[in-house]
């Protein structure tokens, strides 16, 4: 091999290394307030709660426009992710006495971090429009590079949801919670409850979302039933649902929905019994008013 041919391959492969580490890097994004005060106990979701009634319409939908516009409302959200960034359930373990307190507390810190990268960028019409360097795969520059602090440790909201979320709690019904700031996830819910109500909550999310037709849908003149992405994406979660429940897991997604739906929704798979089955495609659009 020519000396100019190795050379030419050495630097593409070193130009290639360099993006690729560049692509990778971690990139501190800091979410501050000023002046903000945190109780003696617990953890404060309140502030977020409040703006999430004051910003959420009754479907879901976020008012990113206004939210932006509003500079008090910014540093409202700014204060609460400081103290997220300054406490978690690893560094303050006292201050989640329950394994429902710490889950709400990773559900909503995500979610709030979501709307943070929104307004940071916006106006956006997807969050695949937030781009790293070299996009290797859809979503690289929202959820993978991007790192945000969580309790003193900077954590990509790609590793809270996978790594922390899913792996630690392993319950399909969070799926209905967190929120990617896209048409297709589960809408934003304002209520922000811990502790006890995080149970019922979870239960009235996994109803709502099942019951949605953009999100279950049954075609009786195709016979068809055409089930969310968010199933396909992340069935080892269902499969395990079902195993977890004491049930037989070979129907795979659509058994833990026949399974976990509300009654009305049941008795639609009733008339659907040898329906085929597909899934919907993920809409990226942005979930903005």
């Amino acid at each position: 091999m020519a000396a100019t041919t190795v050379i030419a391959i050495v630097f593409v492969l070193a130009v290639l290394i360099a993006l690729l580490l560049f692509n990778l890097r971690e990139r501190i994004v800091f979410a501050d307030g000023d002046g903000h005060e945190i109780p003696v106990t617990g953890f404060p979701h309140d502030a977020f709660e409040a703006l999430l009634t004051r910003y959420v319409s009754t479907d879901g939908y976020v008012d990113y426009a206004g939210w932006r516009a509003d500079a008090d409302s910014r540093r409202e959200l700014n204060a609460y992710l400081a103290a997220v960034a300054e406490l978690s359930p690893v560094n303050a373990p006292e201050r989640f006495p329950t394994e429902r307190d710490t889950l709400a507390y990773w559900m909503y810190a995500y979610n709030a971090y979501v709307v943070w990268s929104v307004l940071d960028k916006w106006p956006l019409k997807s969050v695949t429009d937030v781009k790293a360097p070299l996009e290797i795969v859809r979503g690289l520059g929202f959820f993978y590079r991007r790192r945000f602090p969580f309790g003193g440790e900077y954590l990509s909201l790609y590793h809270v949801e996978n790594e922390i979320i899913r792996k630690q709690y392993r319950d399909p019904r969070i799926h209905f919670v967190l929120n990617c700031g896209s048409e297709s996830c589960p809408t934003l819910r304002p209520e922000l409850p811990t502790g006890e109500e995080l149970q019922r909550f979870l239960e009235r999310s996994a109803a709502d979302f099942l019951s949605d037709p953009k999100h279950v849908e049954f075609d009786h003149d195709a016979r068809r039933i055409q089930l969310s992405a968010i199933f396909k994406m992340y069935k080892s979660d269902f499969v395990d649902g079902l195993r977890a429940q004491g049930l037989p897991s070979d129907r795979g997604p659509i058994g833990w929905v026949e399974a976990n739906a509300p009654e009305k929704v049941r008795d639609e798979f009733v008339r659907a019994r040898d329906y085929s089955v597909d899934y919907k495609e993920f809409d990226w659009a942005i979930n903005s008013q």
